[in-house]
């Protein structure tokens, strides 16, 4: 059965998929950490992988194996988190990026599904790798690339586990969400921050909290902040869809560069 999964080919069919892409590949980087008590520990990967596999389908686009592991230092306070340190991954990025290079692919797009703590080390190992290497690379983010969509599915803000990430796995991985588990705790307004990408007023930058605040998240809901009882199927597929739509417009794009 055909697949963009450059993993799922052998390396004759990988060196069709490649040509086919016309150098377009998509790197879904996620992590393994807690989401609470209703979502997986590798939610964030299954984000970028469902992600980047539905829109590989729709344009020919290759597929590298998913990164499992990301920078989860306020998560480690509940058991199966798995933190990896920023320079690492910014090293391993880079290898990765460098060895699709030298078989063709030389335009990539980063999907990341671990909100904006990704973002610092993914942009350091993109500016190096177009740098370096002389490669095209994006940063897809679903909480930046849904800001046109995400009041209107009248979703809280940008927390962790809560209803944008609920919703979203209730419509592409249903069977890996225990809904009636979950535990709500709302996110209340800070005096000039926010880590909401939406957010519109001044605000701090955002850094990871201290095991200290995350210990009152894991003590009062499991380790989620939000409220993900209010999660919908329906609404998780009405961000999904607005997602995969900007995704093939920007692979699209990057197949008509030279």
């Amino acid at each position: 059965m055909f697949s963009n999964w450059l993993h799922e080919n052998s390396w004759e069919e990988a060196k069709k998929l490649i040509e086919r892409s016309k150098g377009v590949a998509i790197i879904p980087v996620g992590s393994t950490e807690q989401h609470g008590y209703h979502l997986p520990l590798g939610t964030d990967t299954y984000v970028a992988i469902t992600l980047a596999e539905e829109a590989a389908l729709k344009t020919d686009a290759v597929i590298a194996p998913p990164v499992w592991f990301g920078w989860s230092p306020h998560h480690m306070v509940l058991p199966g988190t798995i933190t990896i340190r920023p320079e690492v991954l910014v090293e391993y990025l880079y290898d990765i990026i460098h060895s699709l290079k030298e078989h063709g692919l030389d335009k990539f797009i980063i999907i990341n599904g671990h909100r904006i703590v990704n973002i610092t080390w993914m942009q350091l190992a993109a500016e190096r790798c177009q740098r370096n290497l002389k490669v095209k690379v994006n940063i897809f983010d679903p909480a930046y690339m849904s800001k046109d969509i995400i009041n209107k599915l009248d979703f809280g803000a940008v927390g962790h586990a809560e209803e944008i990430e609920t919703s979203h796995m209730m419509y592409r991985y249903p069977d890996f969400v225990n809904l009636e588990k979950a535990v709500d705790n709302p996110i209340h307004p800070k005096d000039l921050y926010s880590v909401d990408p939406r957010y519109t007023h001044d605000t701090l930058c955002y850094v990871p909290s201290s095991i200290e605040e995350a210990k009152k998240h894991a003590q009062a809901s499991g380790g989620a902040s939000g409220e993900p009882t209010k999660s919908s199927k329906e609404k998780g597929e009405i961000y999904h869809n607005h997602l995969i739509n900007n995704l093939v417009r920007i692979i699209k794009d990057l197949q008509k560069e030279k």
